[in-house]
């Protein structure tokens, strides 16, 4: 796996690693949205409460996040290219 990921980062990228990042930020707020759902923290410590139980469920979100990268990083580049140039 950590062979295909270089060689991913090495074809691709800056997109590699963008579509990584923006797939990692998506994840950590739909976690940090769904945890306050049902929690309604009134103080800083439950605030970092919340944003550490999502970072830790965006974490073991990890292989998926990293196979979603391997699908969607082609097809990000391709779009990428078609955009015209300004």
């Amino acid at each position: 796996m950590r062979k295909k990921l270089e060689s991913l980062i090495t074809q691709y990228g800056p997109v590699a690693l963008g579509t990584y990042l923006f797939i990692f930020v998506l994840v950590l707020v739909g976690f940090v949205l769904a945890i306050r759902a049902g929690l309604q923290p009134s103080s800083t410590a439950a605030q970092a409460g919340v944003l550490g139980a999502a970072y830790l469920a965006t974490k073991a979100t990890q292989p998926l996040r990293i196979l979603a990268t391997f699908v969607l990083t082609p097809l990000v580049a391709r779009l990428l290219s078609r955009r015209p140039s300004a």
